[in-house]
Parts: structure tokens; C-alpha cells; sequence
């Protein structure tokens, strides 16, 4: 019995049987390995997740929303929410490398899938660059508690900060691709060991920032009006960035039909609590004017409330490891992303290439960690988050509506995840995107549409032509 069709499909549906048995999802991974475990496939979106946005943005979200920042950083949750679902139920019913692209690709049709995978460089690759900025001024904070100088501005800032190059954020770049060439097992290794950690610095954080605490630096407690809220959630969602990287795995877990959608939902669950408290700490400790536009803020809070800089100095070594899993988790996904990509033609097929040595994309690792050490090292962190922010948000309404058409076209392809309350929950995952893509500003659309019209051009001049799949069908 043939699937069920919607009628008038897109251009270029590629069948969700064949992506599976192409990639080899529920056998060994088109020569991947499956190495990871649950606990590794956790630890792994936390390590993907937790960085730059709660160490380092933390602050520009407080400067938009005040001490309602507990309510963004909540908001911000609830589109995840609604969109972890939609990833938990394609993540378990196509479990691949290409995580939305590839969900895309079956639903949506090539030309959006390649859109999509274009939106994703925004997220997996400039978001690298965007880390790597933050985890720039972590080092220094360091630096200055351990030996008390700095390396000069002109070597860890670029132009749009006052300095010339960020060496420590190409170096951190560099690091990564070293440890994921090497293999699977050493990063994931890795990552969990990273994870553990930066979770337990951050509850150190909140145990010491309460000590401090004081009702009257809550109040009022939503002083920039709901505008501000979702300003603040606008920039807050950059620090959820990344769960979605658990789908990427797909092909490198074991049983990825039963370990990725539970691994999504415990991660957003975790993440989403540990922001929430740290928001909280933060503000009740010494108010929403001592956190907004501070860099480094988490270590401030601490070196002030312990009147000692070695409480600080802790903080900031734990924001110095967990930015640094971010950096290789998120570099993992983009990786795998370009993989499934090339294996469709869609890019060049360098990108596909496995070494047997160590099961691993080794070139497509070095040219994505080669291309984007350029920004970390010129660019300013402001510039990137928000353009990442509604690339990523595009993604994700991609991924909503994409779960909608599965079920209606293919309803034989299951997972061990259904999205509750379908089809009102991934429609409120799209209403909830759009909403925050709205909060994020005129001019960062104006840089989007640009991106957008970019990567129609690059399909149209390349991606077409060159599509296994138009040439399996004779063009």
C-alpha cells in the first residue's frame, strides 16, 4: 500500500524511507559510528546550549526587561517548548544527520529545505563565531583573577569592540576542530565532562548570588513594560540556541528513535529551570542596573557579593569550559548538516566525505572551523546574536509546519514521540516564533531577507543543477 499524498506536492519532496535507508539511521550511520548514549546525548545539548547566552548575554537581556528578564528567559522556554516537540517527533520518526533540513527536505521540498539549511549556517556556524566572542572576555576575566593583568584589546576584540583581531576566539575555534576530528566518542566525552561541569558552576552562582538577595531590586518588577519583555525574550532565546543539535546526532546515537526525543525534552526542562534561577539570583542579588550591559556578568555578581575575587574567578573558568562546549557542540552540528547536505548535492560533495581512520568529516570540519575563525575574530557579539536569533526562528517554524505535513502525508512514518495536542501545538511553536522574530528589529529583518535572497541565488546557481535527486527523477 502506497503512503498517502497530500495533492500537488512541493518541488522535489524527497521521501522520508529514502532518507532513512540512505543514511542507514536504524543500522550504522553511512560510515558514522554510534557511540553516544543517552546520558552522552544530554550532556551534549546542554553542552550545545549553556554558554554565551546565560555567561555573557544575560546582561542585554536585563538591560531590555529589567527584572521581568525571568519572564522573558521564561517565554523564550515556551517557544521551545512548543518546537521541542515538533523536533522530539521528526528527530524520533527520521532519525538522520540533517536534522531540519533533512525534516524539511521530506515535508517542505528542496528548495525550502535548502533555505533551511541556509538559515542553519546562522545558527550552527555564525552562533560559533558569536560564542567564540564571548568566550573571548571570559578568558580575560580570568586572566585578571588568576594573575591579575589582560590580554591587550587590540588582540582579544575586534574592530567593532575597540581591538583588531580576537585571537582567543579563533583559538577556541581551532580547539574544537582539533577534538572533532579526532572522533565522536573523544568529543562527546568531552562535551559530557563540560556539561557536568558548567551545570555545577552555575548552581554555585545561584547558592551564592541568593545569599544576596533582596526583594526591593525586583521592584517594579516589569519597569519597561511588555515591550521590554519581549525585547528581552528576543535576546534570551539565544541562549536556548542549540537543543535542536540533539537531532543532528541521528545517525552517531544509540537507538536514536527512543534517545533523541527523550534527550530533547530533558534538556529543555533542565536549561529552562537553570536559566530561570540564575535570573532571578542575578537580579535579587544587586538589581537589574549593576547586571544590565555589564560584561562578564555572573563573576561581577559574585566578586561583589563575596568581596573577594576568587568566587569570580570560578565563575568565569566555568564560563571559559562552557562556552567551549558550545562551541564544539554547535560546530558538531553544523558539520553534520553540510554532510547531509552534500550527500544530496546540494553542496560540494568535499563536504560528505568520512575518514575511515576516525569516522569522522574531517575535511568539512576544518573548512567550516577555517570559515568562520573570520567573523569570531572581526566580529562584534551584538551584530551576530540577533541576525542568529531569527535565522534560528525561521528554522524552527520550518520544523512546526514540517511536522504538520509528515503527518498528513506520510502518517506511516512514526517515531516513539507524538507532538501532543497536534496539530494546535506545533501551530502555537509558529505562532510563538514569529512573535519573537518580530521582537528582534527592523533592521536585523532588512539583514535576514538579504541572507534569504543570498541562498536563493546560491540554489538556483548551484544547488539545482547539481541535486541527486532531480537527477534520479531525470531532471
Amino acid at each position: 500500500m502506497s503512503p498517502l499524498r497530500l495533492p500537488g506536492p512541493p518541488h522535489r519532496v524527497k521521501d522520508p524511507h529514502q532518507l532513512i535507508a540512505e543514511s542507514g539511521a536504524d543500522l550504522e550511520g553511512h560510515g558514522l559510528k554510534r557511540t553516544m548514549g543517552l546520558f552522552q546525548l544530554v550532556c551534549f545539548g546542554v553542552g550545545a546550549v549553556v554558554g554565551t547566552g546565560i555567561f555573557v548575554g544575560l546582561s542585554d537581556s536585563v538591560a531590555e526587561a529589567g527584572p521581568a528578564v525571568v519572564l522573558s528567559f521564561a517565554l523564550a522556554a515556551v517557544t521551545c517548548i512548543f518546537t521541542a516537540f515538533s523536533f522530539a517527533e521528526l528527530g524520533s520518526a527520521i532519525p538522520v544527520s540533517g536534522s531540519s533540513y533533512s525534516f524539511a527536505y521530506a515535508t517542505l521540498g528542496e528548495r525550502t529545505a535548502f533555505l533551511v539549511g541556509w538559515c542553519l549556517l546562522l545558527e550552527y556556524g555564525v552562533s560559533v563565531s558569536a560564542v567564540a566572542v564571548g568566550w573571548s572576555q571570559y578568558v580575560n576575566e580570568l586572566l585578571d583573577s588568576l594573575f591579575g593583568w589582560q590580554l591587550p584589546a587590540a588582540l582579544s576584540a575586534g574592530p567593532g569592540d575597540g581591538g583588531v583581531i580576537n585571537l582567543p576566539a579563533v583559538l577556541v575555534v581551532m580547539m574544537a576542530a582539533t577534538l572533532l576530528v579526532r572522533g565522536v566518542r573523544e568529543s562527546a566525552g568531552a562535551t559530557a565532562a563540560m556539561a557536568v561541569l558548567k551545570i555545577t558552576i552555575l548552581i554555585m552562582f545561584c547558592v551564592i548570588a541568593f545569599t544576596a538577595f533582596e526583594h526591593d531590586n525586583l521592584t517594579p518588577f516589569v519597569s519597561h513594560g511588555a515591550g521590554g519583555v519581549t525585547a528581552g525574550a528576543s535576546l534570551a532565546f539565544f541562549s536556548y540556541i542549540g537543543f535542536d543539535a540533539i537531532t543532528t546526532t541521528g545517525e552517531e546515537v544509540k537507538n536514536p528513535r527512543r534517545n533523541i526525543p527523550i534527550a530533547i525534552m530533558i534538556c529543555i526542562g533542565l536549561v529552562t529551570l537553570l536559566y530561570c534561577a540564575v535570573a532571578l539570583a542575578a537580579i535579587g542579588a544587586l538589581g537589574p542596573d549593576a547586571v544590565s550591559d555589564k560584561p562578564a556578568a555572573l563573576s561581577l555578581i559574585v566578586d561583589q557579593v563575596t568581596e573577594s575575587t576568587v568566587g569570580g574567578g570560578i565563575i568565569a573558568f566555568g564560563a571559559v569550559v562552557a562556552i567551549a562546549s558550545v562551541v564544539l557542540a554547535v560546530m558538531y552540528g553544523q558539520t553534520r548538516i553540510l554532510m547531509s547536505m552534500s550527500r544530496d548535492g546540494l553542496v560540494p560533495r568535499v563536504f560528505e566525505r568520512v575518514s575511515p581512520r576516525t569516522a569522522t568529516p574531517v575535511a568539512n570540519t576544518w573548512i567550516v572551523a577555517g570559515v568562520f575563525a573570520v567573523p569570531a575574530a572581526f566580529s562584534s557579539l551584538d551584530v551576530v546574536v540577533n541576525l542568529t536569533t531569527i535565522g534560528t526562528l525561521a528554522t524552527m517554524v520550518a520544523v512546526n509546519v514540517a511536522v504538520i505535513v509528515l503527518r498528513r502525508r506520510n502518517p506511516e512514518v512514526k517515531g516513539s514521540f507524538r507532538v501532543p495536542l497536534h496539530p494546535l501545538s506545533p501551530l502555537l511553536g509558529v505562532g510563538f516564533c514569529v512573535y519573537l522574530m518580530y521582537g528582534t528589529g527592523w533592521s536585523t529583518w532588512v539583514q535576514f531577507a538579504v541572507f534569504l535572497v543570498a541562498g536563493a541565488a546560491v540554489y538556483a546557481g548551484y544547488g539545482r543543477s547539481r541535486s541527486r535527486l532531480a537527477g534520479r527523477a531525470g531532471g
